[in-house]
């Protein structure tokens, strides 16, 4: 039967007609669970690296790389295909290459000038003036210095947590703060508070000083120092696993819930040049809820959206390439450049960065300022000759450089239609001892006070005694009434008024530079003032109100 099968020729179909070859039939063990650790390695790399899967992404180049490489030294020695591998991932690279020349500002220079758009504003009717006690006081450097004596005062949380050194400036309730959560205390505290969560979240308002931790309605569940699935990173990676988001900000809506912003960029020229703002995700700190919105579409109690280091990077652009690429490297026609500074302002609920516009020479003086509304990225230039930031701030340091402190980068304020710079002065230790307003036109002009209201009134020409540094503001006290006798004496050639009021002991004193009106008080003379006991018996007035 067996002769049956076979025919002339030698063929044998029971030798021929055979089943395919297995091609993992070779392959040992070994080889097989590292073929299984590609996918892990993968996982593993993007639980790590947490790159957004977006061809935008120079992260996600990287990743590819390092996923391809790997895989092609597993493959290779089983499939000769992936021998070739290194020419195609050459390919990819020679024409990533190819698009990132083609993204470059030399050749694209108009395009970058124009990602910022400047609309002129006009000083006088933009600008509100503001009452100096809404003048913000605090910058980032005091707000930590506040945050921390005020995490020293409770010892229960003092040991199991620390306080996140972000400090997100916001306005929350039509009021400037700066706004920050706690942070877990190393691994071991972390172990044995997370379940629970963040308890608190710390506010400073940047008016007043005062610190204070609020406590949301349930403690927060996603942050910067939480662990795995919970690290708020991690977490808003796996939730929008193809945006490109970097810096992840902080910030409490109107209700007092606490929030995480990311910002979502896509490039504006090109495949990688000039990344912009498209987005954002806001992510619930204690649920975890996260929602992506449109530039347009993001809720108006955000305030940081766009970061300080981005509208910088695009006012150089704007600056720079105006007239082209050339120009801004050999004859530098017409370009500007934003000054070495900047700070935020608080104007209409929404926070503005602020900075000085000057020639690219640096000749110590502005040719006008920005104001760039960080949640709308909204820009308005204000024409502006003025003096360079820096020229006013060592001009009131020079006003009490006998005490060596140093100024902080100013604020610009409209005081009485006039562009002012406001100032702090502080000590080597950090902490502000004097406040100073400069005018931004006539640098030389400066009025130093201990309290922000004494520097104010000086600068506006008001009748004002200067309290000593050493004075507690809270023995400042009120007082008014009828004069039921005053009388006036000649003291180192200034002319110094003594008074006492209707059913009081105490005597006041004062002299003719706090009021013009003082010579013509008499008695019966209503009077409104301010004062500070020297003793039981008499008191020192340091502003006449009335």
């Amino acid at each position: 039967m067996k002769d049956f099968f076979k025919f002339k020729g030698g063929f044998n179909i029971n030798e021929n007609m055979k089943k395919p070859e297995n091609p993992f039939k070779n392959i040992k063990m070994p080889k097989k669970s590292l073929i299984l650790s590609i996918p892990i390695v993968a996982l593993v790399l993007f639980y790590l690296l947490l790159p957004p899967i977006n061809w935008h992404s120079f992260q996600f180049w990287i990743y590819f790389y390092i996923i391809a490489i790997y895989s092609s030294l597993i493959l290779g020695p089983i499939f000769k295909i992936f021998k070739k591998i290194s020419i195609a991932l050459i390919a990819i690279a020679i024409l990533i290459g190819a698009l990132s020349l083609s993204s470059i500002e030399f050749f694209n220079a108009k395009r970058y000038a124009n990602i910022i758009e400047k609309k002129d504003g006009d000083f006088k009717n933009d600008i509100a003036e503001i009452p100096y006690n809404k003048i913000p006081t605090v910058d980032r450097d005091t707000a930590i210095r506040l945050g921390s004596r005020k995490m020293g005062e409770l010892l229960d949380l003092v040991s199991q947590f620390n306080i996140d050194e972000s400090y997100t400036q916001i306005n929350y309730k039509g009021n400037p703060i700066r706004v920050t959560p706690l942070e877990y205390n190393g691994l071991l505290k972390w172990l044995t508070n997370h379940r629970a969560g963040l308890p608190n979240y710390l506010v400073v308002d940047m008016i007043d000083g005062s610190a204070r931790l609020d406590k949301p309605k349930e403690n927060i569940r996603y942050s910067k120092s939480d662990l795995f699935f919970r690290d708020i990173a991690r977490h808003m990676r796996f939730r929008h696993p193809t945006s490109i988001f970097a810096e992840i900000n902080f910030e409490i809506d109107e209700d007092g819930t606490p929030y995480w912003i990311a910002a979502t960029y896509k490039p504006r020229i090109s495949w990688f040049g000039a990344y912009d703002v498209e987005g954002a995700i806001l992510c619930n700190a204690i649920t975890g809820e996260s929602n992506y919105y449109k530039l347009d579409e993001i809720p108006k109690w955000v305030d940081r959206v766009f970061s300080a280091g981005q509208i910088i990077k695009q006012l150089e652009w704007n600056g720079k390439y105006q007239s082209g690429y050339l120009n801004s490297r050999f004859a530098q026609k017409g370009v500007l450049q934003p000054t070495a500074g900047y700070n935020y302002l608080a104007i209409n609920d929404d926070v503005f960065l602020y900075t000085g516009i000057t020639s690219v020479a640096a000749d110590q003086s502005n040719v006008g300022f920005v104001l760039v509304n960080l949640r709308t990225k909204d820009t308005t230039f204000y024409k502006l000759s003025s003096a360079e930031e820096f020229s006013a701030m060592a001009s009131a340091e020079g006003e009490v450089q006998e005490k060596s402190y140093d100024a902080t980068f100013p604020l610009l304020l409209n005081i009485q239609d006039k562009p002012t710079y406001f100032l702090s002065l502080k000590d080597n230790a950090g902490l502000i001892k004097m406040y100073a307003f400069v005018d931004a036109q006539k640098y030389q002009d400066v009025s130093i006070g201990y309290t922000v209201e004494a520097a104010y009134k000086i600068h506006v020409g008001e009748k004002f005694i200067d309290l000593d540094e050493d004075i507690n503001q809270e023995d400042i006290k009120e007082e008014k009434g009828k004069i039921a006798d005053i009388h006036n004496v000649v003291i180192g050639g200034n002319t110094h008024y003594y008074f006492i009021l209707e059913n009081k002991d105490k005597i006041f004193m004062t002299n003719i530079e706090l009021s013009d009106m003082l010579p013509f008080m008499k008695k019966g003379s209503e009077i409104s003032f301010k004062y500070i006991d020297k003793n039981d018996k008499s008191a020192e007035v340091v502003e006449i109100i009335k």
